[in-house]
């Protein structure tokens, strides 16, 4: 692929993200979307997966202790890789670069590719619904929550959201595969 055809491919995208953090976005306008959407991203800055850590042994006994570890190490990683890649790409965040975002609430650093709350709603939710199948009717529509948020309150790109969602399942599984 030639330099040139590349660089269109990648204006069109850009344009095509922006287009829907845009769109996204305008839901701000209702107050009852920004409370919501806004509660969801504060939960997900590590309130809810913490909450997960401590009460996985609180309801299922002592054998959650090895998967809140699990949890806990999954996390770390997640920290990790995605502050490298954020330093790495230096992808300015939407509401940085785009004057009709409302920006609802402050972002936790600078960067916005990927998101870091999508990649941990991501792998706690793989994490937990492995060992407790009956948890996904929390943890799926949650994940699922923190991600639109994160483009709702205009902090991060689709493809941001999607790279987590990538990034946060790879880690999960293969976590499962050699953890524990």
């Amino acid at each position: 692929m030639s330099i040139i055809h590349s660089e269109h491919w990648m204006r069109k995208l850009n344009r095509a993200d922006m287009n829907v953090c845009l769109l996204f976005n305008r839901g701000c306008r209702y107050r009852c979307v920004t409370k919501y959407f806004t509660l969801v991203s504060r939960l997900g800055d590590g309130t809810f997966f913490y909450g997960i850590i401590l009460f996985l042994p609180l309801i299922y006994g002592g054998e959650a202790i090895q998967v809140s570890l699990h949890l806990s190490i999954t996390a770390v990683l997640g920290l990790i890789v995605y502050k490298l890649i954020k330093e790495a790409t230096g992808r300015q965040r939407p509401c940085n670069v785009h004057e009709d975002i409302y920006l609802v609430t402050d972002p936790l650093d600078l960067y916005s590719f990927p998101s870091g709350h999508t990649l941990h709603a991501v792998s706690f939710s793989i994490v937990v619904i492995h060992y407790y199948p009956e948890m996904g009717w929390v943890c799926i529509p949650f994940a699922v929550c923190v991600a639109l948020s994160r483009i709702i309150l205009g902090l991060h790109y689709p493809t941001d959201v999607f790279a987590g969602t990538i990034i946060g399942a790879t880690l999960a599984t293969l976590s499962l595969q050699f953890l524990f």
